[in-house]
């Protein structure tokens, strides 16, 4: 599976290389405020949080757009001892309403996760000039722990900000 993930980005790291014109790319910054499906009662993990985002959007076709971030989610979530990275990948569709689907991997304590996760989202994107205010829920299924039966999904809304250029 991380090949796959692997995949998935350096395809859309091709694509925003292709861009026709500087207009056809974003980039910029946002934040997540995560909350677990499920009530899990083990202290180690946080059933919800703040989590940091970097992200560029390559727009290939007018209702399509290509998404690569990398987030920062703090230490806890998943019950994790460090802090998580997780580069993603999104496939949307629509302009100012925009919904689609995504892939990613987290990486922390100096290794990948052995399975992806997997994401649905929906958002507003808010166009004022250059600037783009994104505003979106996402749904992402997570798997479940095995040790405990822990059903790990977990709802983010987030909002970011991105520049064209």
């Amino acid at each position: 599976m991380k090949r796959v993930l692997a995949a998935v980005l350096v395809m859309g790291g091709i694509l925003v290389a292709a861009a026709p014109d500087a207009s056809a790319m974003r980039a910029g910054v946002g934040a997540n405020y995560w909350v677990a499906v499920e009530e899990i009662d083990d202290q180690d993990f946080d059933e919800n949080g703040l989590s940091w985002l970097a992200s560029i959007q390559f727009l290939p076709a007018p209702l399509i757009k290509i998404e690569a971030d990398i987030e920062l989610l703090p230490e806890g979530f998943l019950g994790s001892t460090d802090q998580v990275w997780a580069p993603q990948a999104y496939l949307l569709v629509g302009s100012f309403i925009y919904a689609g689907a995504g892939i990613g991997m987290y990486y922390t304590d100096g290794d990948f996760a052995d399975d992806p996760f997997y994401a649905l989202r929906a958002g507003f994107d808010f166009p004022v000039g250059p600037v783009h205010l994104d505003i979106n829920a996402n749904y992402r299924f997570e798997g479940k722990l095995d040790a405990d039966n822990i059903d790990t999904d977990t709802i983010f809304l987030g909002a970011a900000v991105r520049f064209g250029f």
